[in-house]
């Protein structure tokens, strides 16, 4: 193999190794959070705790899927909001959570007295 072969596949090498790279560094992760973003708002039930792009917090009261939106209910004085479901952000499962870090911290009391 002479000079010119050798530099003619490192020009062909580079930019596939280039490719592969950005591949794994930006395309493959921004694609598994959106199919986790997806699977989130598939699984949303009435009743979670969620949080919207916005930063409205609350809890859902009804959804449509015909018109892909949401009710949700926020506030002390329960008001109502209709939005879509993709303004989701999160959801705050912590149905009866507060409950189990309370019985933890009695636990944790409980077993350093003993």
């Amino acid at each position: 193999m002479d000079q010119g072969t050798g530099s003619m596949i490192q020009l062909i090498i580079m930019p596939i190794v280039i490719v592969i790279a950005f591949y794994f560094i930006l395309i493959r992760p921004q694609s598994q959070k959106q199919k986790e973003e997806e699977n989130m708002r598939k699984n949303l039930e009435i009743g979670d705790e969620i949080t919207t792009i916005g930063g409205i917090v609350g809890r859902v009261v009804s959804i449509n899927e015909d018109t892909e939106s949401m009710v949700v209910e926020t506030g002390a004085d329960r008001t109502k909001i209709r939005m879509k479901i993709w303004a989701l952000s999160s959801v705050n499962n912590d149905k009866g959570g507060e409950k189990k870090e309370k019985k933890d911290k009695k636990d944790k009391k409980d077993d350093k007295k003993n």
